[in-house]
C-alpha cells in the first residue's frame, strides 16, 4: 500500500529515551538504528510497517527534542515540522522526566487536534515513581502506557492506539464512498500521453480501481479514444464515469448528460479535504486580472514534459480562458512556498495523491486563513472547459 494511504505516526521525545528501540519493538525487527550515544537519530526518518489490527502505517522517527547547539536546533525544527503531516503522535517518556519540552508538545498536539499517546519507555530500567505518574496524568489528563522495548507488550500498544485513532482515518481512503453501490459499473477514462508514467498507471487510477472492487462494483478502463465505442457499440450505461481531468472537454461531449461525470482529481479533492473551499474558490478564475499571480502546488517531484499538467497545460488554459497576462509560480514536492502566500491571487493544488490529508490541509491552511481563493487541478480544468457544475454535482450533498 502506498505511503500516503497509510496511517502516519510521529514518534517524539528526548534523546536516548528509546524512540528508535520502541519502533523496532513494535515492528519486531531492526528497522531503526539504535545506539547508547544520545542523538543517533538526526533527521526524521520514515519506517513503513504493517501493524496487525491497525493496518499499513508509517512511523516517523524524529530527532531528540532536547538536542543542543545550532545543528541541534535545526534538527528540532525538522522534528516539529513532522507534526503537520501525522495522524497520531506518540510521546516517549522515561527517567521520570516531564518538563517544558513535553508540555510544549502536548500543547501543540492539542491545538492541532492530533490524538496522542504517552508511552513511558525503558520501564525495565527505570520505573516511573508514583508522584511522577500522578503529575503527568494531572497535567495531561491522560494515562501513560508503560512499555519495555526488551519485553514489549505490543498488543497493549495496539489496543491503546485503536482507542485514540480517529474513526475517519479508517475510511478516508475510499474515493467512492456514498457514490456507488454493489453491482454498479464504473467507466474510468485514462489517457496515455507523454506525461503518463512509463509502463504503469498513475496512483489515483490504481486506487480508483481497487476502491471500485472493494464496493463489489465493476471496472471498465479505457483510453478516451475508445470511450465512444465502449458506450455505444458495447451498449454500456455506467453508474459513473471518471476521467483524467485533461480529457474533460472531450469526455463530456461523449458521455450523455444523464450519466454522472467527474474526474480523478475531483474525487481526490473530496477524499483529501478542502473540497468546499475548492468549490468556493474555483469561480475566482473568472475574476483574474492582468498581473495576477497564480501559485501552483505540485505534491510530487518529477521531470516536466511539454504535456505537463501543472507547469504547462493549466497555465495555458487559464491564460486562454481569462485573456489576461498572468504570472505563474510552480512549487514541486513539499518545498517551501516562496514569499508571502497572501500576495497570490489564487492557489491551485494538485490532487495530492502522494501526500497525506494532513499534509495537504496544512499546505493550504495559510492561504485559506488569509482568504486567498484555492482550487485544485480537476476543478480548475473543469471550470475552464465549461463542465464545472456537472463535474462536482455527483459529490455535492454526499
Amino acid at each position: 500500500m502506498a505511503k500516503e494511504l497509510s496511517i502516519h505516526i510521529g514518534i517524539f521525545g528526548r534523546r536516548n529515551f528509546g524512540k528508535s528501540s520502541f519502533i523496532n519493538a513494535i515492528a519486531g525487527q531492526d528497522i531503526a538504528i539504535i545506539s547508547e550515544v544520545a542523538g543517533t537519530t538526526t533527521d526524521p526518518v520514515k519506517k513503513s510497517l504493517e501493524i496487525h489490527g491497525i493496518g499499513a502505517t508509517v512511523m516517523i522517527d524524529t530527532a531528540g527534542l532536547d538536542d543542543i547547539g545550532e545543528l541541534g536546533r535545526k534538527r528540532i525544527e525538522k522534528s516539529l515540522a513532522v507534526i503537520d503531516s501525522i495522524d497520531v503522535a506518540i510521546l516517549i517518556l522515561s527517567e521520570n522526566t516531564f518538563g517544558d519540552i513535553e508540555r510544549s508538545l502536548v500543547k501543540t498536539f492539542t491545538e492541532k487536534d492530533i490524538p496522542f499517546l504517552l508511552v513511558y519507555n525503558k520501564v525495565d530500567v527505570c520505573r516511573p515513581e508514583e508522584f511522577f505518574i500522578k503529575k503527568v496524568e494531572t497535567e495531561t489528563g491522560k494515562k501513560m502506557l508503560l512499555f519495555s522495548s526488551r519485553e514489549p507488550d505490543v498488543q497493549a500498544f495496539v489496543d491503546a492506539l485503536k482507542r485514540i485513532m480517529p474513526e475517519t482515518r479508517y475510511n478516508d481512503n475510499d474515493m467512492f464512498m456514498g457514490l456507488i453501490r454493489s453491482g454498479d459499473l464504473v467507466v474510468l477514462v485514462t489517457p496515455i500521453d507523454s506525461a503518463a508514467p512509463e509502463g504503469r498507471m498513475i496512483l489515483p487510477q490504481v486506487q480508483a480501481i481497487r476502491n471500485i472492487l472493494d464496493h463489489d462494483a465493476i471496472n471498465v478502463v479505457c483510453k478516451e479514444t475508445e470511450l465512444r465505442k465502449v458506450l455505444e457499440e458495447y451498449r454500456i450505461k455506467p453508474a459513473l464515469v471518471v476521467t483524467d481531468s485533461q480529457a474533460f472537454k472531450y469526455v463530456s461531449s461523449v458521455v450523455s448528460e444523464e450519466i454522472p461525470l467527474t474526474s480523478f482529481s475531483i474525487l481526490l479533492a473530496r477524499l483529501k479535504g478542502c473540497f468546499d473551499k475548492y468549490l468556493e474558490g474555483t469561480p475566482t478564475i473568472s475574476k483574474l486580472q492582468d498581473g495576477d499571480r497564480i501559485l501552483i502546488l505540485e505534491s510530487c517531484t518529477h521531470h516536466a514534459t511539454c504535456e505537463d499538467i501543472g507547469r504547462v497545460k493549466i497555465p495555458k488554459l487559464l491564460s486562454q480562458f481569462t485573456g489576461k497576462e498572468l504570472e505563474f509560480t510552480v512549487v514541486p514536492g513539499l518545498d517551501e512556498i516562496p514569499g508571502d502566500i497572501g500576495c497570490y491571487s489564487m492557489v491551485i493544488q494538485c490532487g495530492g495523491c502522494v501526500i497525506t490529508r494532513k499534509q495537504l490541509e496544512s499546505r493550504l491552511r495559510k492561504a485559506i486563513e488569509l482568504g486567498v481563493p484555492v482550487s485544485n487541478y480537476g476543478m480548475t480544468i473543469s471550470y475552464v472547459t465549461g463542465v464545472f457544475q456537472r463535474a462536482v454535482k455527483v459529490m455535492q450533498g454526499r
